[in-house]
C-alpha cells in the first residue's frame, strides 16, 4: 500500500494547519469536509472560516506561520525521503480507517515502516512501565499468540509490558504497531532503541507529533487515543490503580472497543486495578485465545500452541488495570509521568551497545521488604512475583545455580517469606500488606 504523493505545496499547507496553535483536530476536519483541502482552506476570508468551524478555529487557521516553518518544512521533506518513511494525510486511501472513525483523527501521521499493518484487524496490549516478571511473560506469550492469529499487537513502546507486546507481536505473521508520543524521528525510552529499529523494519512506529518533539508527560494521554482508535480491542496486563493504560481503555471503551483483564492474585499491587476494572465491566481473559474469540477473530494453527508450551511459561497472571472512573491522570502519577530529561536517539542512529538484564532482575512494583537478605534472596523475591511459580521457572528468571536457589529458598522459607506448595511450586507468603 501506498500514499499518493503530494505536492511540496500541498505538504506545506497540510503542515501549516497541523502545527496552528489553537486548531484542534476536529474542527479542522470540519474544514476540510466543508472546503475541500488545506490549501483552500487557506484562501478563505476569516468570516467564511468562522461559520464553519467558530472564530477561534478560525483564527488559529488564518495566524501566520511560525518563524520556523520554511526549516520545519524542509526537515519533514528530507525525512519522508529517507527509505521507509511515509507521512499520510487525513484525505489520503491510506489513512488507517479505524482512526476516521474518531471525532479528532489527527490531520499528519508520520509513519516509519509497513503502512499496510494500519489497514489490519488489530488488538492493543499496554500496561505497567513497572512490570513483573510474570507480567512480562504473560504479556509476551499472549501477544504472540495474538500475532500468529493473523491479527496486528498494538502499543506504545513504553518500557515494561508495552515492550514484551512489541516482542511478542514481532514473534509472528501480525506483527506490531508501536504508537510514539515523541516526533517520529526520535526514540524513547532509549533503552528501547533497538527494539524500536526492529519495530521500523518488520512492524510500523507512527506518531501525529511534529519531528523532533520531545518526550512530554501531555503527550502520552493523546498517544493513548491513538493506540484505542487503532484497535478492535484493548488487553490490560499489569497496569496500576492510577495508570496511563486507564486512558487507552477509556478511551477505546468510548469509541466502542471492547476492553480485557488479565486477573492476578489478590495479594499482588499490580492486581488491584485489573480486579476493580472487571467489577466494572471489563472482560476476564486468562488465555489469549478468549481475546481472539471474543472478537470474532480466527485461532492460529495448534502447532503456535505447541510452541507456547514449550517455553514452558505459567498462565498465571499477574496484572492490574486503572479505575475508569478516574478519569484523565495527573502528570505526577507515577506509571503516567514521561520525564522530559530522559535521553532520546534519533531513530536513525546506530543503537547502542546495551547491557542485557535477566528477564528475572526487571523492577518491579512490588518491592521487596528491606530486610538482611542476601542479594540472591532479594533477587528471587522479586522474581517469584505473586502468583505460584516452579523452580524451573525460578532458576530461568534468576539464572540463579539450582543448588543456591534452593539454598535461597530454604532461607526464604525459613524465614517466612515463602510457602512451599504440592508440585514442587513456591509462593510469596503475604504478611498482610494494606489495602492501598
Amino acid at each position: 500500500m501506498h500514499t499518493l504523493p503530494s505536492t511540496e505545496t500541498e505538504l506545506a499547507a497540510w503542515l501549516r494547519l497541523s502545527l496552528a496553535p489553537g486548531l484542534k483536530p476536529a474542527a479542522l476536519r470540519l474544514l476540510l469536509s466543508a472546503f475541500g483541502l488545506p490549501e483552500a482552506i487557506l484562501q478563505q476570508d476569516r468570516e467564511t472560516l468562522a461559520a464553519i468551524a467558530g472564530e477561534a478555529a478560525a483564527r488559529a487557521a488564518l495566524a501566520p506561520a511560525g518563524p520556523d516553518f520554511d526549516a520545519q518544512l524542509d526537515a519533514v521533506i528530507a525525512w519522508r525521503e529517507l527509505p521507509g518513511n511515509q507521512i499520510v494525510t487525513l484525505d489520503d486511501p491510506a489513512y488507517p480507517p479505524a482512526l476516521l472513525t474518531m471525532p479528532d483523527p489527527p490531520p499528519l501521521l508520520y509513519i516509519k515502516g509497513r503502512l499496510d499493518l494500519l489497514h489490519t484487524r488489530a488488538v492493543a496490549l499496554v500496561g505497567s512501565r513497572s512490570a513483573t516478571p510474570q507480567g512480562l511473560e504473560d504479556a509476551e506469550r499472549f501477544a504472540r499468540t495474538i500475532s500468529a492469529a493473523g491479527v496486528t499487537v498494538v502499543s506504545g513502546l513504553a518500557q515494561g509490558i508495552d515492550g514484551a507486546a512489541h516482542r511478542g507481536g514481532l514473534a509472528a505473521i501480525g506483527s506490531t504497531v508501536a504508537v510514539i508520543g515523541t516526533g517520529a524521528d526520535l526514540v524513547y525510552p532509549s533503552a528501547h532503541h533497538a527494539l524500536a529499529r526492529q519495530i521500523a523494519v518488520q512492524g510500523v512506529i507512527l506518531s501525529e507529533w511534529p519531528l523532533g518533539t520531545p518526550a512530554r508527560a501531555a503527550n502520552f494521554p493523546q498517544r493513548n487515543r491513538l493506540i484505542a482508535g487503532l484497535v478492535s480491542g484493548v488487553l490490560v496486563v499489569e497496569a496500576a490503580m492510577r495508570s496511563g493504560s486507564l486512558i487507552t481503555a477509556r478511551l477505546a471503551n468510548e469509541m466502542g472497543r471492547d476492553i480485557f483483564a488479565l486477573p492476578g492474585s489478590i495479594h499482588a499491587p499490580l492486581s488491584r486495578g485489573c480486579h476493580r476494572m472487571i467489577k466494572q465491566g471489563a472482560k476476564l481473559v486468562e488465555t489469549p485465545e478468549e481475546v481472539l474469540d471474543e472478537l470474532g477473530f480466527a485461532r492460529a494453527a495448534p502447532a503456535v500452541s505447541s510452541v507456547d508450551a514449550g517455553i514452558r511459561v505459567q498462565r498465571s497472571a499477574t496484572c492490574t488495570f486503572a479505575d475508569a472512573a478516574a478519569g484523565c491522570l495527573p502528570t505526577d502519577s507515577p506509571d503516567n509521568r514521561e520525564p522530559e530529561c530522559a535521553a532520546q536517539l534519533p531513530l536513525t542512529e546506530p543503537a547502542p551497545a546495551e547491557a542485557r538484564r535477566p528477564v528475572g532482575t526487571v523492577a518491579t512494583v512490588a518491592t521487596v521488604a528491606t530486610v538482611a537478605f542476601e542479594p540472591d534472596a532479594q533477587r528471587l523475591l522479586a522474581a517469584l512475583g505473586h502468583a505460584p511459580t516452579s523452580l524451573e521457572i525460578l532458576a530461568t528468571r534468576t539464572e540463579m545455580d539450582y543448588a543456591v536457589l534452593q539454598a535461597t529458598l530454604l532461607q526464604l522459607e525459613l524465614a517466612g517469606h515463602v510457602s512451599a506448595l504440592p508440585g514442587g511450586r513456591y509462593a510469596r507468603v503475604s504478611h498482610g500488606e494494606p489495602a492501598r
